[in-house]
């Protein structure tokens, strides 16, 4: 009866549940990393394909559920923070992973045309976010315009994705530190079908946990008087955004480069649909004019994290500062001076 009765929580049982889905999230997200590179084997779409679509969805669902549900119970600041949040979090672990990888700049050695193209329609997709809110506050069946245009951009940016991949019109050069993405021997792995039941159930474990936190969120922000914004981004999002950072790392200590990077753009690209997801969710209107400036920030501070990830990617600048990329250090940098800022 406990679970099952969130509104009569106290501080510290929000806490524990908090406290114990989070690890959840974390080992469901390290085990299905490696489900995620043999399907991209097994069925030759390629790590870059794979990171976007399975692997970007999946490590996501968990804050998708959550900021769905946050927004179906009118806490229109948490769904939006969470996924805003998320992002930039999980742009914060792609240089984090840079870190772990000691031969070159992980943007350097898993240079890839499809990489770039995920980035370019991230940056797209948040652009039409912070245009939202300046559009006219109409709906129709309770859903802005600027909702259903979100999600053919996406599967539209996706179709191009697979395209760049199978058919680039460019290629980077190729140098003594670049990793290509070459099939491991599939008769070593486990069958497709097992390898999709493992997949599909991890997902659903992720997504349950999601749809478990956002009732500890929101008692942790209502019993502790924090505001929905900072609950989002500095305890939802970073907890919901640990398998983002444990297979990302996973991915980095595999030689599987391509999906480690591609898995973390991919996701962002998805979870700019939280968003959307949410505003169809939200029904007091568009959620994106629900949305209060601290958000607006974040997906402002996002969208110049991705402007700087992009520059790295082109660039390809294979030493920096003790093997981590100038970029990388500029992407760490703004996160925590946007975190500095929100606390302060």
């Amino acid at each position: 009866m406990f679970l099952l009765e969130p509104e009569n929580w106290t501080l510290l049982q929000a806490v524990l549940v908090f406290v114990c889905l989070a690890p959840v999230i974390a080992v469901a997200g390290t085990w299905i990393t490696g489900v995620v590179d043999q399907l991209a084997d097994r069925t030759r779409i390629g790590e870059a394909a794979a990171g976007a679509v399975l692997l970007g969805a999946a490590t996501s669902l968990g804050g998708s559920v959550l900021s769905v549900t946050a927004a179906w119970n009118g806490h229109a600041e948490l769904a939006v923070s969470n996924a805003l949040g998320g992002i930039a979090v999980q742009t914060f672990f792609l240089a984090v992973a840079d870190m772990v990888y000691r031969r070159a700049n992980l943007e350097h050695a898993a240079a890839s045309v499809p990489n770039m193209m995920q980035n370019g329609l991230l940056i797209c997709l948040l652009a039409m976010i912070l245009l939202a809110p300046y559009l006219p506050d109409v709906t129709i069946a309770g859903v802005h315009p600027v909702t259903p245009v979100m999600l053919v951009v996406y599967f539209y940016g996706i179709h191009l994705v697979r395209d760049a991949s199978e058919s680039p019109m460019w290629r980077p050069s190729m140098t003594r530190d670049t990793r290509e993405d070459t099939p491991d021997d599939i008769d070593a792995m486990p069958s497709m079908s097992r390898l999709v039941t493992q997949f599909l159930a991890l997902m659903v474990i992720l997504g349950l946990a999601g749809w478990a936190l956002e009732p500890a969120a929101t008692v942790i922000a209502n019993k502790a008087n924090f505001s929905q914004t900072f609950v989002g981004v500095m305890f939802t999002a970073i907890s919901t955004s640990i398998p983002e950072l444990v297979t990302s790392i996973a991915a980095v200590r595999r030689g599987a480069l391509t999906l480690a990077v591609s898995g973390i753009i991919g996701g962002n690209a998805f979870d700019t649909l939280f968003t959307a997801a949410s505003d169809i969710a939200y029904r007091d209107g568009s959620i994106y004019h629900a949305m209060p400036e601290d958000s607006m920030f974040w997906a402002v501070l996002t969208l110049l994290m991705a402007g700087v990830l992009m520059m790295g990617l082109i660039r390809r600048e294979r030493h920096g500062i003790g093997q981590i990329g100038m970029e990388s250090v500029v992407i760490m940098v703004l996160y925590v001076l946007g975190v500095a800022l929100l606390l302060w």
